[in-house]
């Protein structure tokens, strides 16, 4: 290895301490969703946005809000609805009488963290809206381009169930989530747990901030140094081809089910997400096991399957499981 094993190590212990304080501090509002929590911080460490999904009840916004506190951030919740306008999220050009000029009135896009709930309910112009900020960090009002500030992340959720009266995101806005984050129901000792802590009139419980987003800036800049050998590349990349080139993989049965593969944003973030792993667990270089632990998340909505994968009643998580199980590992 080309790089100081020993001295990375120590800059992880030295910027990672608020990892298990976060850590601690979340678990006081959060029972159980430890993978969920760890994807949040993963996406924090990447600068990559997230979207949930799970059915309403399982503390989606409550773990957004609770993680905003910790990091000490500003942060906004967006109820997206049918009738929300571009306007609405990103602000409008306001006529001022007394000076005779436009201003320009600021949305609650502005700020670092931003929950937008229930994000498939909105029609496809705020979606638009949305994505110029996602992709670009920035948005324009009237003749004006305003970048936003640094961190900036969409937290989005949305329902799986429930259809009726949505606007399903086009492929190309579902691409630009680093990750997909699928929450089930808690088990029987998590609810219990739940239901002893939350069933009162006055629920609320005080976090403290462990984290400012200058400390997540240096964070991110240690992520960036976390080595990721040659072999590590190249096992990203069979695992992404196989879903583009099954037939190469010895994968044939897979190709009448997939109608598109894992695109190059899905190379980038597993190699990135990766190495935020690897920092998590205190560690300079990223293992093979620290790409498969976050392909999940990174591939479930980047492959397209068939008609007939539908009517075989195949899932993303099936395929992904093959391509897991035949790509070798280094």
């Amino acid at each position: 290895m080309s790089f100081n094993l020993s001295e990375l190590n120590e800059k992880i212990r030295k910027e990672g301490t608020f990892v298990h304080a976060l850590k601690q501090e979340m678990a006081k509002v959060i029972v159980g969703q430890e993978i969920m929590i760890e994807r949040l911080i993963i996406g924090f460490l990447c600068n990559g946005h997230i979207l949930l999904e799970g059915v309403p009840g399982l503390a989606k916004s409550l773990t957004v809000s609770t993680l905003a506190k910790i990091i000490d951030t500003t942060f906004r919740r967006i109820q997206f609805t049918p009738d929300l306008l571009p306007a609405d999220l990103i602000g409008t050009m306001i006529y001022n009488q007394q000076k005779g000029n436009f201003e320009t009135k600021k949305g609650p896009i502005f700020s670092n963290i931003i929950l937008a709930d229930e994000i498939n309910r909105s029609p496809a112009k705020v979606q638009s809206a949305l994505l110029e900020a996602m992709q670009e960090r920035q948005v324009s009002i009237g003749e004006k381009t305003h970048k936003l500030d640094d961190p900036f992340l969409v937290l989005a959720t949305q329902n799986p169930i429930e259809q009726e009266g949505t606007y399903p995101l086009p492929e190309a806005q579902v691409d630009r989530f680093m990750l997909k984050v699928v929450i089930d129901y808690p088990n029987k000792e998590d609810e219990l747990e739940i239901i002893k802590r939350m069933a009162h009139s006055n629920s609320t419980i005080d976090v403290k901030s462990v984290i400012k987003p200058n400390d997540l800036i240096r964070a991110r800049k240690v992520v960036d140094e976390i080595y990721i050998d040659e072999k590590i590349h190249r096992y990203i990349l069979d695992i992404v081809f196989a879903t583009r080139e099954p037939e190469s993989y010895d994968l044939a049965d897979l190709a009448d089910l997939i109608q598109m593969g894992a695109s190059p944003r899905a190379s980038i973030f597993l190699a990135m997400a990766g190495k935020a792993k690897a920092f998590i667990e205190g560690r300079g270089y990223v293992t093979p096991e620290d790409v498969r632990d976050v392909m999940w998340d990174i591939l479930r909505h980047r492959i397209i399957l068939t008609f007939e994968a539908e009517a075989e009643e195949v899932t993303v998580e099936q395929i992904i499981r093959r391509t897991i199980d035949k790509v070798e590992v280094p």
